[in-house]
């Protein structure tokens, strides 16, 4: 009984991230079409970097990325004044019994990924990251 159990849990998140991923393909067809009637969103060039879904489906952020140099806590907030408009969409498309709630986040991991790149270049973590054990011992003479 256990391992069907385990069975079920993988089928089940194996669905919740197929979902959320449908729900960015989705989201983002309708930004890229321009079918949001919205000034800020339509002149931002959004990308929809990640959708994740709460496991009964319910609920689902939408982490965005706005191009070309826009605001985003700007875009975030466009997108939070046509989420009703967005939900119905995505809910159409979709075709579930029950259409997720959907949040709007911006997405922060490229900020992180350049915070992270930045430390790695650092001199000090280059040379403690440095294979010849030797090396930051010559640095120090």
């Amino acid at each position: 009984m256990g391992k069907r159990e385990t069975h079920n849990a993988e089928q089940q998140s194996v669905r919740v991230l197929k979902v959320g991923e449908r729900v960015r393909h989705i989201l983002s067809e309708l930004l890229a079409r321009g079918e949001v009637h919205d000034d800020v969103v339509s002149a931002a060039h959004i990308s929809v970097t990640e959708v994740r879904m709460t496991p009964d489906l319910r609920h689902a952020t939408a982490y965005i990325k706005p191009l070309m140099g826009a605001g985003e806590d700007e875009v975030v907030h466009a997108l939070r004044q046509n989420t009703a408009f967005l939900q119905r969409e995505v809910a159409q498309r979709l075709g579930l019994k029950f259409a997720p709630k959907l949040k709007f986040r911006k997405d922060e991991s490229f900020a992180e990924a350049d915070r992270i790149e930045a430390l790695l270049r650092d001199p000090k973590v280059a040379r403690d990251l440095s294979d010849d054990p030797d090396e930051g011992a010559r640095e120090e003479i």
